[in-house]
């Protein structure tokens, strides 16, 4: 590829299939640039750092198994059913990632955890957009009374069985699915009862 044409996507894309083939702690940046046909240099001038690229890797990585969670919370549906919506997208683009492509998913485990910063940053987004949606079903009457921002929290914590990367060796386990379904609607329950 020609250093001229070289996109910070193109270099993703690559770090994305190189972390694929080497895993994360055998790939570097030397290995991006041979899979481009540049000099490392190149990549750097794009990502000043192994651990930049990396970074972006994740955000990446997260931005696109997340992709249609900001417009179910910001959807036409009512609260509770918007609610439903966004709980069950974010566990099937986790439970895909993981059961389509397991290596992948495992090294994004490891990124991950070195990026913990950018990892509250997005975790605390998911959390915000759950509270917009509880406050949304305040303000109609479907949600009792309490603070959207604790609640959306609580609500993010009671259901990480069906999107923490710590317990995707269960998301193909029978029955999960209806399992996610009660947990579900007793969440529904406890919000509009003001117990959650």
């Amino acid at each position: 590829m020609a250093e001229a044409a070289l996109t910070p996507e193109d270099i993703l894309q690559t770090a994305e299939n190189v972390l694929r083939r080497y895993g994360p702690a055998k790939a570097t940046v030397v290995d991006v640039a041979r899979a481009l046909g540049v000099s490392h240099g190149t990549v750097y001038r794009h990502f000043p750092s192994k651990a930049v690229l990396r970074g972006a890797v994740t955000r990446r990585w997260l931005d696109r198994a997340h992709a249609k969670l900001p417009g179910i919370a910001a959807g036409p549906e009512e609260p509770r059913e918007r609610l439903r919506l966004w709980l069950a997208a974010l566990f099937r683009a986790k439970q895909e990632k993981a059961l389509a492509d397991p290596e992948l998913f495992e090294t994004y485990q490891v990124l991950v955890g070195e990026n913990s910063e950018l990892i509250a940053e997005h975790l605390t987004d998911l959390e915000s957009q759950i509270a917009g949606i509880i406050q949304a079903g305040q303000e109609e009457g479907s949600f009792a009374a309490g603070d959207p921002d604790l609640l959306g929290h609580v609500v993010f914590q009671a259901t990480a069985h069906y999107h923490d990367p710590g317990y995707a060796g269960e998301w193909s386990r029978p029955g999960v699915d209806g399992e996610f379904e009660a947990v579900v609607a007793l969440v529904l329950k406890g919000l509009a009862q003001g117990e959650a």
